[in-house]
């Protein structure tokens, strides 16, 4: 498989250590076309942002989608990024037309959170919540898996114009694990750098770190750009405005328009698709009053 837009798994066979590795370029472009990215830093956050909760989506089985949200009062106002179980990606960004923090932290400002939600088919839907006490997402990653799985963990994500990408490793479950392999795989990925992350396959960039370990390597797994959007969610946000907003805005125009945050696509709803919303909300399917 071509490593563009891929996660691989690996495990070191002889420590109990795990680690994952992401690619996103496709993807990545495809991800970032309906955002306003005022600056590099911005598009950078974002990046590392999607490729983050790609790695995280596959830390647990689940069958669903994983959000990953940073809020809070600075010129970044909110980052968004998303994962399905099948690795479908999307994320947006919402900032100041001026964004001058030099880091994560600083552009997030006062009362910075990291919330962290598992939505789940199966299962109720879980949420974890740290706030943003580090300079960088990676940091931040960190400080919340060492509070909900109390195991160690690290991240290194970078992203540029054209490729998102990060490393994962984390300390297997278990009380038989020896405390120094640990520590001696920390400080092998720690040596990483932004051009190798960003710059060499899986394989290449896990034999530069830790060509003296026998590393088992799983089969790569795509990862693909897609919102999943529709008319009939769209509709149903309509819907619970409650009938007089809907009316009010219908005095003013003729259709209501909606469009996607996340890929741009536009909704239209006229007085007639809204009558049938409020009183019949399973009539609205997919039709030509969608427009791309």
């Amino acid at each position: 498989m071509n490593q563009q837009d891929c996660l691989i798994r690996f495990l070191f066979e002889e420590l109990g250590v795990r680690g994952e590795w992401v690619r996103l370029e496709k993807s990545w472009q495809q991800a970032k076309q309906h955002q306003t990215l005022v600056n590099a830093a911005v598009e950078s956050q974002l990046g590392q942002a999607l490729a983050a909760v790609v790695l995280l989506s596959a830390t647990i089985k689940f069958k669903g989608s994983m959000v990953m949200q940073i809020q809070g009062g600075g010129e970044l106002k909110a980052l968004v990024a998303q994962s399905t179980n099948e690795r479908m990606i999307r994320g947006l960004v919402r900032s100041e037309v001026q964004v001058n923090g030099a880091n994560l932290q600083q552009m997030i400002g006062e009362g910075g959170r990291l919330v962290l939600t598992v939505e789940s088919e199966n299962a109720q839907p879980y949420q974890g919540v740290v706030g943003l006490d580090q300079q960088d997402l990676a940091g931040a990653l960190r400080t919340y898996f060492n509070q909900s799985e109390q195991l160690d963990t690290r991240l290194w994500l970078f992203a540029n114009e054209t490729c998102a990408a990060g490393l994962f490793i984390q300390e297997l479950p278990g009380e038989h694990h020896d405390k120094s392999d640990w520590q001696h795989i920390e400080i092998l990925a720690n040596t990483v750098t932004e051009e190798e992350i960003l710059t060499l396959d899986c394989e290449q960039l896990l034999h530069r770190l830790f060509h003296e370990e026998v590393v088992r390597l799983y089969e790569p797994e795509g990862v693909e750009f897609k919102c999943n959007c529709s008319r009939q969610k769209i509709g149903s946000t309509l819907a619970a405005l409650g009938r007089s907003e809907l009316e009010a805005i219908l005095q003013e125009r003729k259709t209501i328009e909606v469009d996607c945050q996340f890929c741009g696509e536009q909704y239209l709803f006229d007085k007639v698709d809204v009558e049938n919303l409020l009183t019949n909300p399973d009539s609205i399917e997919n039709d030509s009053s969608t427009r791309h």
